[in-house]
């Protein structure tokens, strides 16, 4: 059987789908299609075939630029005749969606969140809803990774087939071992995980930080990832002062989860937010958002504190009250996140799941 796996870029593919792709090549013959980047060849080393996809464009709006992408597609299916597609991110959802429909290859979606076009409404969101409509009609099944995407997709008609929720991308359990909490004698570390961009929410978590690290100096934030929008000034003013360390890009983030007391995401909306889910498996409690794709990985004050989206106020009552616990409740919260984590977020489960659709597909080709 031959499987082509459309994405809009190779980190995510590697880093959160790894262990499918393992798996798969150990029966299909693995095609994936993405723009080149630094971890095409460690898929390749998987036993995986690369397909170059230099003309997907990930913020473009220009619909030449997509014209382009589906015809792209259009060529990669008639060469590879792939048994079925699995397609990530919106504009392979879309559009790879659209071309697998138009040439009879069963297709599996993964909505991996909603967007910032769509999260933002206005005319684009509109174009993006009728374009998904479009995209996910004929697909064998359409994967959410939280409820509330899942009702408002089902709600509006965007999708009429089969829908099956999963844990996001699932975490690898021994991958992201439970580490020993470390001691608070030389302050409190917080940890920040991801693209530095607004919607990340970047801003509040500078603003929260600098104002937290004025009152508690021993407090400092580790930042880990790059810059998908210039907040190079902000991140300057905020290590002159001492209240951030800014490390970059990180090819392993699991030293920073390791020496960090807490991570936190006051991200705007989140499919599932992988780093959460990382964190909360090396035994670190949370501080996040309760919006969708970040509430669900944590319990209230058991593993983790919620606060209010877009709300810097809120956000440092959080980091506060995180900071009057005990150290014995903090290690209480990281073990709690560890096991909420193998009971319910096992990359397994996914990984399960993928395959018993596939096997479905297998299935009624042989009937055919």
């Amino acid at each position: 059987m031959r499987v082509l796996i459309l994405a809009n870029i190779d980190m995510g593919l590697y880093k959160f789908r790894k262990e499918l792709l393992e798996e798969f090549v150990k029966e299909y013959d693995v095609y994936f299609c993405v723009p080149d980047g630094e971890f095409v060849e460690r898929i390749k080393e998987i036993g995986c075939r690369f397909i170059p996809c230099n003309v997907l464009k990930r913020r473009s709006t220009n619909p030449l630029e997509d014209l382009k992408l589906i015809r792209f597609y259009k060529k990669t299916l008639l060469k590879i005749k792939p048994d079925v597609v699995l397609t990530y991110t919106i504009k392979p959802n879309v559009y790879g969606g659209f071309v697998s429909a138009k040439k009879k290859i069963p297709y599996i979606s993964n909505i991996t969140g909603l967007g910032t076009t769509i999260e933002n409404g206005g005319l684009l969101a509109k174009v993006s809803i009728t374009l998904y409509r479009i995209g996910l009609k004929k697909a064998q099944c359409v994967f959410f990774q939280n409820k509330d995407n899942q009702k408002i997709f089902v709600g509006k008609g965007i999708v009429k087939g089969k829908t099956r929720l999963i844990p996001g991308s699932g975490v690898n359990l021994n991958v992201y071992s439970m580490e020993s909490y470390p001691s608070d004698k030389d302050g409190i570390r917080f940890l920040f995980v991801g693209r530095i961009m607004k919607d990340k929410g970047i801003e509040e978590l500078l603003s929260a930080i600098r104002d937290v690290h004025k009152v508690r100096e021993d407090v400092v934030l580790d930042i880990v990832g790059f810059c998908d929008e210039d907040y190079s000034k902000a991140l300057d003013e905020a290590e002159k002062e001492g209240a951030v360390v800014n490390h970059g890009i990180q090819s392993d983030v699991r030293p920073f989860y390791k020496t960090c007391h807490c991570t936190v995401l006051p991200s705007y909306h989140e499919g599932m937010a992988n780093v959460l889910l990382e964190s909360s498996s090396t035994g670190r409690p949370v501080i996040t958002t309760r919006v969708p794709g970040c509430q669900e990985t944590f319990d209230e004050n058991i593993t983790g504190l919620g606060c209010e989206v877009k709300n810097v106020e809120s956000l440092k009552e959080a980091m506060f009250g995180f900071l009057a616990l005990s150290q014995e409740k903090r290690e209480e919260m990281g073990l709690a996140a560890r096991k909420k984590m193998v009971q319910e977020y096992d990359r397994s489960i996914v990984l399960r799941a993928y395959k018993k659709e596939i096997e479905m597909v297998n299935n009624s080709v042989a009937k055919d």
